[in-house]
Formats: structure tokens, C-alpha cells, sequence
């Protein structure tokens, strides 16, 4: 049986990936800040452990709580929409601490042990926006640019120690708890500085038009994510959702890293 363990599994992508894992027969090592054992469906193969991808004390203790980990997935992440002038430094350095830093040190964390067994497969969840500019994303969008950049270049360092490296880029999921977390980043919400309101009435209008069914769904990112972990011929950039793929396939297929 092969072991997994998710970040970022108390809501959206990362709870349903922690689901399908165990319903096809994985050992799941879920984590979260605060974990909640009612949030998933009870089993023998089930580990909730704590964690903060931004504190290292936090890192420490789960890669030594998890032991023997086959399949790390870095989904943990935090959102954040607005115009760069409207984006206190303070919150643009917690985006990076969690969505980037957070990847790279959790994957540093449990390198030494994949790559003694000469196997393993990291799979990190970035997103479309790196592929399609997008206005009052361009915090977001670095942050996860840079996990892509990052995964690349890992994925050529790892190669000879037959680990592997993986990206799965969902679209827009307005069923995550994506605008709630971005607004707690700060005491009074997200307030779009007045002379940027117009481009964001605008962009708020152009995602309430787009069709029903051109959004990205949590299982859309855990099939995603399993392909990724199980298929070795899954591409190394993996769009998740429908929209993710009409990105994808509007620039050609596999979309520069950004």
C-alpha cells in the first residue's frame, strides 16, 4: 500500500483529493492547520496530522510523524485578488510564505528520504492564471509561477534519483473556500483601491457570464492529482477542470512555464 500526504485537506481541492486517495485503496497522511477528523470519512488507513507549510518547527514534526511517504501533493494554498497597489506588503509576503516557500520547504523536507529509496513522486497544484494573465492576480499568479518554475527545474534534478515531479494547474473554482480566505488576510477584507474599480466591476461581470460549466470542480483536481500520482505518462503540466483544459488547449497544449 502506498502512502500519501496531502496539504491543505480541510476544504476544496486537497479534502476531496484526501477522499479519492482513500477510496482507492492509499494510505492518506492528511494534513491541516487544525486537523478535524469529522471532515473525512473514518478509516484504518487515515493519519490527520497538523500543519503549517509556512512554520518549520511545523514541517519538522510532520515529517517525522509521517514517516515513509510514496506520493507528497503541495496543495496547500492561499488566494488573494487584488490590484498590486490595493495589496499590503505584509500580505503579499503571507502569499508567497504559504503558496511558494511553503512548497519548496516541505519538498526539501522529504527529499532526503525519496531520494534514498530512489523513488517517489511529488505532484504540486499551481494554477491556470500562469498561464493566462489575469487582471488583480498578479500576487496570486507570481506565487504560483514561481511553483512551476520551481517544479521544472526539480523535476530535471531529480531524474536520475527516479523521482518524479508533477503540476497540476486547476482553473476557477468558486466552490473553494478560495475569496474567503483571500478577504481574512487582511482586518477589513479586500478593498479594491478606487481607481481600479472599474477593471474589477469588469472582471467580476466576465466571470458571472462564463458558462455553468466552465469552472473547476474539487474532484476535477483529485482525479487530477491521482493520474498524476499513478500514470507515468502523465504530462508534466496536467490542467484540472474544463476551463483549465479550454485554457491549456487555447496556447497549444502544454503552456510555457511562466
Amino acid at each position: 500500500m502506498q502512502t500519501v500526504l496531502i496539504t491543505g485537506c480541510s476544504s476544496g481541492f486537497g479534502l476531496e483529493t484526501a477522499k479519492t486517495f482513500l477510496s482507492r485503496g492509499f494510505k492518506v497522511i492528511a494534513t491541516m492547520r487544525k486537523p478535524d477528523a469529522s471532515l473525512l470519512p473514518a478509516s484504518d488507513n487515515l493519519v490527520l496530522l497538523p500543519l503549517d507549510v509556512a512554520d518549520p518547527q511545523s514541517i519538522a514534526n510532520v515529517v517525522e510523524a509521517a514517516g515513509p511517504v510514496d506520493i507528497l501533493v503541495n496543495n496547500a494554498g492561499i488566494g488573494w485578488l487584488n490590484a498590486l497597489e490595493g495589496s499590503p506588503v505584509a500580505v503579499i509576503h503571507k502569499v508567497f510564505e504559504t503558496n511558494t516557500l511553503g512548497v519548496i520547504a516541505l519538498t526539501q523536507a522529504f527529499l532526503p528520504q525519496f531520494r534514498a529509496r530512489r523513488s517517489g513522486m511529488i505532484i504540486n497544484v499551481t494554477s491556470t492564471v500562469t498561464v493566462r494573465p489575469l487582471h488583480l492576480l498578479s500576487v496570486y499568479t507570481a506565487s504560483k509561477a514561481a511553483v512551476n518554475a520551481f517544479s521544472e527545474c526539480l523535476a530535471l534534478e531529480l531524474a536520475p534519483f527516479n523521482v518524479g515531479v508533477r503540476i497540476v494547474l486547476p482553473g476557477r473554482a468558486p466552490a473553494t473556500d478560495f475569496g474567503k480566505n483571500a478577504a481574512g488576510l487582511v482586518p477589513d477584507g479586500m478593498n479594491v483601491p478606487e481607481a481600479y474599480k472599474e477593471i474589477a466591476d469588469g472582471v467580476f461581470k466576465q466571470w458571472a457570464e462564463e458558462p455553468a460549466d466552465m469552472v473547476t470542480h474539487p474532484q476535477d483536481v483529485a482525479e487530477a492529482v491521482l493520474r498524476a500520482a499513478t500514470d507515468p505518462s502523465t504530462p508534466m503540466r496536467l490542467p484540472a477542470g474544463a476551463d483549465a483544459e479550454a485554457s491549456m488547449a487555447s496556447l497549444g497544449g502544454e503552456a510555457p512555464l511562466a
